[in-house]
């Protein structure tokens, strides 16, 4: 199929085919609230002076059949600076969808504009499913690559919400909850459901900030609100999002002062759960399992399908929904390391460095009595 490519270096211009991209977008199945254009806006608008974004159009007649609003940025690996190139939304975005309807000639050739309009030694995309066309894109690029690794970033939990949901749930989630409802009635904490909108989403994210800011993930400098620039984003994007009705909060308060909260995302029935605070002194309340209970029951209430975990740690993550899971998604990063010289260069650097790396995990295992066998890199 002949296709029509574009670059364009902004989504805010008035050359950007906003109402195209939403179709596509809609037309996507695996497309999530990280993928709405004001989300990515918001990420533009706070990129880095180092960092620069470039976006691939792709044209079938009329139909936009590709949009990739790809990051260009300078990264440090191994004492070196070189340019790699992310999905715009790196690294806040908790999945993301590659908006993509190309056939397989329309495939190599949108990897071969990609190659010679934005010189790089690595693409990588993280945070994506692989399925569906997802998958066929992956492999087709993988063939364009000196290098590539698929590898996961993590087991998202999600629950499936049923009319089992209307009873309570089995063995210790169910002592646990029932805990944390005496604990929270006994100070006279109250649970609130927030929908923001345009209007009010600058009020309710200063109230979530100010818990993040005094919980443990302020201290550490690890929350969303951490950080001008960070905080920018997260305020830009979230009042784009509230603005398109996709915005939900549950927050456990005490004489109207938010003692903790979970802030998701609404898309098509599916609440991503983004993140969640608490104030540390009432932390033996057992807020967040509450919390969590309390999305199950709005879902229930309003007809949504799934609670999903959004992102997790790649291992020992502590998400409560794991104790209520029905299925997971696996999110994987996919890293394509170019046939240019620093491509080829940095693919073999990394390639040495896995092989080096499973060789000490395997002699500290068989020192240990335990056996064991390199696992060779792609």
């Amino acid at each position: 199929m002949d296709y029509r490519f574009q670059w364009l270096d902004s989504l805010d211009s008035g050359r950007f085919p906003e109402r195209d991209y939403i179709e596509l977008c809609d037309r996507t199945p695996q497309a999530s609230p990280f993928n709405h254009l004001g989300w990515l806006r918001a990420a533009e608008r706070t990129l880095a002076p180092d960092q620069g974004l470039q976006v691939l159009l792709a044209w079938n007649g009329t139909r936009l059949a590709l949009c990739l609003p790809l990051l260009v940025c300078r990264e440090r690996k191994l004492g070196l600076r070189w340019t790699v190139l992310h999905h715009l939304g790196y690294p806040l975005a908790d999945r993301i969808a590659l908006l993509c309807e190309l056939d397989d000639d329309g495939l190599r050739a949108a990897r071969r504009h990609i190659h010679t309009h934005l010189p790089h030694a690595l693409l990588q995309l993280n945070e994506v499913e692989d399925n569906g066309q997802q998958r066929r894109l992956f492999q087709q690029w993988a063939g364009f690559s000196s290098t590539h690794e698929q590898r996961p970033c993590c087991n998202v939990p999600v629950h499936r919400i049923s009319d089992a949901d209307l009873q309570e749930p089995s063995g210790d989630v169910r002592y646990k909850l029932r805990r944390a409802r005496k604990r929270c009635a006994s100070i006279g904490a109250q649970v609130r459901r927030v929908v923001p909108d345009a209007a009010s989403i600058a009020a309710l994210l200063d109230t979530l900030a100010d818990v993040e800011h005094r919980s443990w993930k302020g201290d550490e400098g690890v929350g969303i609100f951490s950080g001008d620039a960070r905080q920018l984003w997260i305020r830009q994007g979230f009042s784009a999002l509230a603005a398109a009705g996709l915005v939900r909060v549950v927050m456990l308060e005490l004489d109207g002062r938010c003692l903790s909260y979970r802030l998701g995302l609404l898309h098509q029935d599916r609440l991503y759960d983004y993140n969640l605070a608490f104030l540390p002194e009432h932390a033996e309340l057992g807020i967040g399992r509450l919390l969590l209970d309390e999305w199950i029951r709005w879902g229930l209430e309003e007809g949504w399908q799934w609670i999903d975990a959004s992102r997790v740690s790649f291992s020992g993550s502590g998400h409560q929904l794991h104790e209520r899971m029905t299925d997971f998604v696996e999110q994987q990063r996919w890293s394509f390391y170019s046939r240019r010289p620093d491509g080829l260069a940095l693919g073999l650097a990394y390639r040495t460095w896995r092989r080096v790396k499973a060789w000490r995990r395997a002699v500290a295992a068989k020192r240990s009595g335990k056996g064991g066998l390199p696992c060779p890199a792609k």
